[in-house]
């Protein structure tokens, strides 16, 4: 599966996840632990289906995607809107992940 179609899956599967446990962990219901277990291992599964050759190569360039993911999830769930240092650093997070995933590579 292409890694512009997963990662942002992914990203999305990660965060829900972790802000699902998060919210339990702050009180809320044990129920919440459900839907976080759910999209975590989703999150793992997604991941798995990016093509390239190294694990390790695949999980540093989804970080940049992750970050940007962030950032759209506290501005659209929890409602504060990145300032322009954010979307900054998103945008260079972005660069590094398409340098490591565009890189022309031997073999």
């Amino acid at each position: 599966m292409p890694a512009i179609v997963v990662y942002p899956l992914a990203a999305l599967a990660e965060i829900a996840g972790c802000f699902a446990i998060w919210t339990w962990w702050r009180g809320a219901s044990s129920l919440w632990l459900v839907p976080g277990i759910v999209t975590l291992a989703l999150f793992g599964w997604l991941l798995a289906q990016v093509d390239t050759g190294f694990a390790g190569r695949a999980f540093a360039a989804y970080g940049g995607v992750y970050i940007a993911a962030s950032l759209f999830w506290m501005w659209g769930v929890e409602g504060q809107r990145p300032d322009l240092w954010d979307f900054a650093g998103a945008g260079l997070c972005l660069a590094g992940a398409m340098v490591i995933l565009a890189a022309p590579r031997a073999g």
